[in-house]
């Protein structure tokens, strides 16, 4: 600021800081300011601190929110008041003094224009931006350029002259808001109460289908539903809101939602069907528009369309005659039991099948609706992609707290610097396990190819899609679509993974974990909104053939969170059906789904006793080479002390059992003493690394471990004579392995 000042007091003009005019209305002047930046050339801390002598720091009065004032943008950094950073401060309803004549101008400026509803707090700076590597500053100012003195006319040429001559040829200036024609709009001040938009990146993956319209009620952003968004977008589109500097953060995903190919010329009603489907900053529509830009205005994926696959030739919603992959079901449960279309996978080479469960992490960037909390644990959960959910780690026999989720979270802001040594933190690991697992897995896909992926569930923690069930099966939501984009497509999207097709089923936490009423149908959805996510229903079968190697697998997925659907008083932090989490009146009847917090433990019984006698009779009647049960809850916990699960392996023929929930590796053999279900093999694929491990990861500290590791995945080595399972470490290393042969029993 020192500098510039100095630059535009040879020219006779009044420079004010950036962050002024964006006190000021726009009603001020119809003129734009031209916004310049200071570039430094050869940075010198001496020379700057010379040229800053004179600028002190001022402080903000307080704010009309209860005298609070926020520090929030404040970093001093090294280097005491010569840091990287200069300091321009304004105060509630006025600009304070800003060193000598500067902000005195200035706040005499702002007062000539009647600031008036100002509630941002605080201090506003015009930040000393770092450049390259070399951390360099830049500074963001702004000239008048509406008649005061000589502004107007400064040439460029002249301010690059003065510049150079005030910093002994220290710094440069440009202009960079000159793709919007040379000069920057100034955004009015927010209405009182509203908060700006958080900052919101935008998805990596492709943008999938539009949907045809739901039945949802469209309304003005003048009704009353729409209260709570108006204010804002009212700011953002007629009071400059979308020209400030953090804007096109803001509505990153403006062309995905609403199709409008650049947010800066966005109609109203654009925002509005943006703000219903994912409002930055949290306030949201309760209602979308009437009209829009690229109608449907109730859908928020404008411009999708349902995946197309080889042989389906079209067909609506629940429309299954030319098979279930063609078209999504009316309802999520219309395809229970039903075959997806076998898959063939031809060739001499040897197969592979990669098995992986609960390895989906929260979305921290992902803006939430209906008033939901952000997804955010600890420092830095707000980044895009995946973060880890920290979880209480006990002792082996569940006996003794070893570290609880505070401490977690103490331990994750730290770096593991301030966390109990009980805690078992393995920074580096704990901290992106569901990457170094996936950075694992691709690795791998690289040298073996494996075919398919069994997927065992608890995709998304902590409770699944964020939404409320009910979303039309033909349409995607934006939250899943987010979702998905930030926790599995931008994850395992390496070569020879990104086109695999996913095998999957519902965990606990797919359900919602401790509420039911989450968005688990749009897991089911995403499989007509993805070429490679197979999940048409709770539970279905696969039947798979190698015809050049002369063998089939019959893989039957099923859906066991019947053993986390309990009395609703009951446990209510590991109850699906618990009356402590679950919202009043929370239902899915229209879907299909749990119509009451009291019915919730009926329907999960409902649903796994039918799907017993479905996959009882599957198993009697299939003549494949090889039987597979997909499932989420862990080896042995049938509900029947493993007498079931050893019944399907005796008698029907069942030759692996594959599953999760449990946050560790563990290859049950047919020898194990815990294993009572009459020599079939199971493995437990819980350590994905969506959620922290249920012990350290320290491998020198094993006393608490059930299996033989914390984080990884299993690959399946699959012939017509036998199966090699192999337990992949997260850092690709095989832990453990083991055959198993076909059952004669058939």
């Amino acid at each position: 600021s020192a500098i510039l000042a100095q630059a535009a007091r040879r020219q006779g003009a009044i420079p004010i800081p950036y962050s002024c005019p964006f006190l000021c209305p726009a009603r001020a002047s119809s003129k734009p300011m031209a916004v310049y930046r200071l570039e430094s050339r050869d940075w010198d801390s001496e020379k700057a601190c010379r040229l800053r002598e004179d600028v002190d720091e001022c402080s903000s009065s307080s704010s009309d929110d209860g005298g609070k004032s926020s520090d929030d943008n404040r970093e001093d950094g090294e280097g005491g008041r010569c840091g990287d950073r200069a300091w321009v401060c304004s105060s509630t309803r006025s600009v304070v003094l800003l060193g000598l004549a500067v902000c005195a101008v200035a706040a005499l400026f702002c007062s000539m224009v009647r600031l008036n509803g100002w509630s941002g707090g605080s201090k506003v700076d015009t930040k000393l931006r770092t450049v390259s590597e070399s951390k360099q500053p830049v500074a963001l100012m702004a000239l008048p350029g509406f008649g005061f003195g000589q502004a107007a006319n400064i040439s460029e040429a002249s301010v690059s002259a003065d510049v150079e001559a005030v910093t002994d040829g220290m710094w440069s200036w440009s202009k960079p808001w000159e793709s919007w024609g040379g000069s920057a709009p100034r955004p009015a001040p927010l209405p009182p109460g509203v908060m700006p938009p958080a900052p919101l990146p935008a998805p990596t993956s492709p943008v999938p289908t539009p949907a045809p319209s739901s039945s949802t009620k469209c309304a003005s952003l003048d009704a009353p539903e729409n209260a709570a968004c108006k204010k804002v977008i009212d700011w953002v589109v007629t009071g400059g809101g979308k020209w400030d500097p953090n804007a096109s953060n803001w509505f990153s995903d403006m062309k995905t939602i609403t199709g409008a190919e650049d947010y800066t010329t966005a109609s109203t009603e654009d925002y509005q069907r943006m703000y219903y489907c994912s409002p930055p900053g949290g306030e949201q529509c309760g209602a979308p528009p009437c009209t829009c830009s690229n109608p449907p205005c109730d859908t928020c994926l404008a411009g999708a369309e349902l995946v197309k696959r080889a042989g389906c030739d079209g067909g609506g919603a629940g429309d299954a005659s030319m098979g279930i992959q063609c078209a999504p079901p009316k309802m999520p449960m219309d395809y229970k039991g039903m075959s997806w279309p076998p898959m063939t996978f031809r060739g001499v080479q040897e197969m592979h099948i990669f098995a992986i469960g609960d390895w989906g992490g929260m979305d921290g960037s992902l803006s939430p609706i209906e008033g939901r909390p952000p997804l955010i644990a600890y420092d830095g959960g707000g980044e895009k992609g995946p973060s880890v959910f920290p979880r209480t780690r006990w002792n082996r026999y569940h006996t003794i707290e070893l570290c609880n989720h505070d401490h977690f979270v103490t331990c994750f802001n730290t770096r593991g610097k301030d966390c109990p040594k009980s805690c078992g933190f393995v920074v580096g690991v704990d901290d992106q396990p569901q990457q170094l697992v996936a950075q694992a897995m691709e690795a791998r896909a690289l040298m073996n190819k494996p075919q398919y992926i069994l997927n065992v569930g608890d995709n998304f923690y902590w409770g699944g899609i964020e939404k409320t069930c009910g979303t039309p099966m033909h349409q995607l939501s934006y939250t899943a679509f987010h979702q998905f984009n930030q926790v599995f497509e931008s994850v395992y999207s390496g070569p020879g993974l990104k086109d695999l097709p996913w095998l999957s089923v519902l965990g606990n936490h797919d359900w919602g974990g401790r509420q039911f009423n989450n968005g688990w149908d749009q897991q089911i959805a995403y499989t007509w909104h993805s070429k490679r996510w197979i999940m048409p229903a709770p539970y279905y079968m696969v039947p798979i053939s190698y015809p050049d190697k002369m063998f089939t697998v019959d893989v039957y997925m099923i859906d066991s969170n019947v053993h986390d659907a309990k009395d609703p008083p009951k446990d209510s932090e590991h109850n699906i059906c618990g009356s402590a989490h679950n919202p009043a009146g929370a239902t899915c009847s229209s879907v299909g789904g749990p119509p009451s917090v009291e019915e919730c433990p009926g329907f999960f019984k409902q649903l796994w006793d039918e799907q017993k006698t479905w996959l009882e009779g599957k198993l009697a009647e299939s003549t494949a080479t090889w039987q597979i049960v997909v499932t989420h809850f862990p080896c042995g916990e049938d509900g029947a002390n493993q007498a079931w699960y050893r019944k399907l392996h005796t008698k029907l023929g069942l030759d692996l059992l594959v599953t999760g929930h449990r946050h560790d590796q563990e290859l049950w053999l047919p020898t194990d003493l815990r294993n009572r279900m009459g020599g079939l093999t199971c493995i437990v694929t819980g350590g994905g690394g969506g959620i922290t491990s249920e012990a350290t990861p320290d491998p020198s500290h094993t006393q608490d471990w059930f299996g033989e590791a914390e984080y990884g995945f299993y690959d399946i080595t699959i012939t017509a004579t036998h199966m090699k399972v192999e337990s992949i470490n997260y850092d690709g290393k095989v832990l453990k392995s083991t055959l198993v042969y076909p059952m004669l029993t058939r």
